[in-house]
C-alpha cells in the first residue's frame, strides 16, 4: 500500500512539473509601469508645474523657495504662461521669463501629489 501511494504521489509531482513547463512564463517586471513612471516620461526632462514640489526649483537661482512656493501653490495650470497670472513682483516675472523654457504642464496626477503637500513632498537630496 505504501508503494502505491508513493507511486501516485510521484506521478502527481511529475504531472505538476510538466504542466508548469507547458504554461506561458509570467510577465517580465520591465513591462510593468505605474502612473508616476508614465507621468515622468511625459514631461520629457522638463519640470512639470502641476506635479512637482518646490525642491525641483533649486537648480534655478532666485526661484527657490519664495517664487517656487508661489508657483506650486498657484496651480493647477493649463499652460506655462498661466504662471504670469499669479501675483508676482517684477523681479519674479523676470526670473520666470528667464527660465520658462525649462518647465512644462501636464495634468495633475494624484500619484505625484499625494496628500497635496507639494511644499515638502518628502524627497530629499
Amino acid at each position: 500500500m505504501k508503494r502505491l501511494v508513493a507511486w501516485l504521489m510521484s506521478g502527481i509531482v511529475m504531472v505538476g512539473l510538466l504542466i508548469t513547463l507547458a504554461l506561458p512564463p509570467a510577465a517580465h517586471a520591465a513591462e510593468r509601469r505605474n502612473i508616476a513612471d508614465d507621468k515622468i516620461a511625459e514631461r520629457a526632462g522638463k519640470i512639470d508645474l502641476n506635479n512637482c514640489s518646490v525642491r525641483r526649483f533649486q537648480s534655478f537661482p532666485g526661484m527657490y523657495p519664495t517664487l517656487a512656493g508661489k508657483i506650486v501653490l498657484g496651480g493647477p495650470y493649463s499652460s506655462v504662461e498661466d504662471v504670469f497670472n499669479l501675483d508676482l513682483t517684477d523681479r519674479q516675472r523676470e526670473l520666470f521669463e528667464k527660465y520658462k523654457d525649462n518647465f512644462t504642464v501636464t495634468s495633475a496626477e494624484v500619484a505625484l501629489n499625494e496628500g497635496d503637500d507639494r511644499i515638502n513632498d518628502g524627497q530629499y537630496r
